[in-house]
């Protein structure tokens, strides 16, 4: 069963006016291809589609209103306006029940590493393969309790039964490394040297000046 259904209506207008008219009548321009067919264009209603793609690799049934046969689609790409953060463009790929695919998915780092530690997450997805209709939206790795200098590595995540590991295993996910300390004491030591140096060198200026003053009077 897929995760949401998309009412799809298809469109014969191309081009960067027509899609503009498009998204100013709330949906969203898209491609439908896969299996060997020809892409089909069609629109989406923007905000229903915006919801669904919230979801990582969801799984996208595909009705179109003119009649044709259903289909099942994931987001392959998404072109999205960086500033107003909006849904420009979609491309679906078609997936069948029962095929592998390779895809993305986000890494999701919980719990509390050992005090005193920093945690620095190197990726934040990692590549699988998994049954299109049976896709992890994401992966949870925890780092409770892990020590300073301790690391993960792809090949040391537990994936979720029928999901196979695509990304090289010695990649490195997640690292736990000393927490960075400021060396306040050694700040406070150079601020006295500085103010001191500036003092010393103010009480020589002023020596100097009544020295002067002293010469113009003998004189």
């Amino acid at each position: 069963m897929a995760d949401f259904k998309l009412i799809a209506e298809p469109r014969d207008e191309f081009g960067k006016g027509a899609a503009r008219r498009i998204r100013r009548s709330g949906r969203i321009p898209a491609v439908v291809y896969g299996h060997g067919g020809d892409p089909v264009h069609i629109s989406l209603e923007g905000h229903a589609t915006m919801m669904a793609l919230k979801h990582a690799n969801a799984l996208l049934e595909i009705e179109s209103t003119d009649g044709s046969k259903n289909v099942l689609a994931i987001a392959r790409d998404v072109q999205i306006e960086p500033v107003r953060r909006e849904i420009e463009h979609l491309d679906l790929i078609i997936v069948k029940r029962g095929e592998k695919i390779e895809v993305d998915v986000p890494v999701h780092v919980i719990g509390e590493a050992a005090p005193g530690t920093m945690v620095s997450q190197e990726e934040s997805t990692v590549a699988i393969l998994a049954d299109a209709t049976k896709l992890p939206e994401l992966i949870e790795v925890t780092v409770e309790g892990r020590p300073a200098g301790e690391h993960l590595l792809a090949g040391q995540i537990e994936l979720p039964a029928g999901v196979e590991l695509v990304a090289d295993p010695e990649l490195l996910v997640v690292n736990v490394s000393e927490e960075a300390e400021m060396d306040t004491e050694s700040d406070a030591d150079e601020t006295d040297e500085e103010t001191a140096e500036g003092e010393e060198t103010a009480g020589e200026s002023s020596e100097g000046d009544s020295e002067g003053d002293e010469s113009s009077d003998e004189e």
